[in-house]
């Protein structure tokens, strides 16, 4: 969740929020993201599901602008999508007062939420594997505070400024120092469930 959404991002607004509020579409959203152009037969056999789920799924995320034919690619036969945008934002604040964009908001949550663990579990499963110098590295860690909506509005505009001077994985013109890899970098920030203060 951004502040000020940069051109290459989208912001969800309540229709835009109808067109991503399924999990599938987050998930296959997101790996054109993270791995580039590809066709609904090859999402299907990284996701497990069947290409004629991810083809309906990816028409419709094409449909609300989130990708875009890739029609330099492949053979004539072939679809092949790409993101259209390098990452969204989304402020929920914003769909208060639309009951079906809160609904919305929160399958895409959800679906977001759903996509860290696994990549936490995915982490945790190649741990043993990973070169020495990368297994001591990173954290997984939280700690309870108490803060006021605006101290926690601070720490999250604070920690996300810190995140920005490093360079993105999609920056393809950055010198890259040796022994460089993708790290991903999660960042939640939310009142404790349960807490009745």
């Amino acid at each position: 969740m951004a502040e000020n959404p940069a051109p290459h991002d989208v912001h969800l607004d309540a229709r835009t929020l109808r067109g991503l509020a399924h999990p599938l579409r987050v998930r296959l959203l997101g790996l054109l993201r993270t791995d580039g152009p590809a066709t609904a037969t090859q999402l299907a056999a990284r996701t497990g599901e069947s290409s004629g789920a991810t083809s309906y799924h990816l028409r419709q995320l094409a449909q609300y602008g989130f990708i875009v034919e890739d029609a330099g690619r492949g053979q004539r036969r072939e679809r092949w999508w790409k993101a259209a945008h390098r990452t969204t934002t989304m402020d929920l604040a914003e769909q208060l007062d639309d009951p079906d964009a809160m609904a919305a908001g929160e399958v895409y949550l959800r679906s977001v939420a759903q996509g860290y663990a696994a990549r936490v579990m995915d982490h945790l499963d190649e741990l043993a594997t990973l070169p020495p110098a990368w297994r001591s590295v990173g954290a997984l860690n939280d700690m309870l505070l108490r803060l006021t909506p605006a101290e926690a509005d601070e720490i999250t505009t604070r920690m996300w400024a810190l995140v920005d001077e490093y360079r993105r994985a999609d920056d393809e013109d950055a010198a890259l120092p040796a022994g460089t890899r993708h790290v991903n970098v999660q960042l939640q920030v939310f009142p404790h469930p349960g807490d009745p203060s």
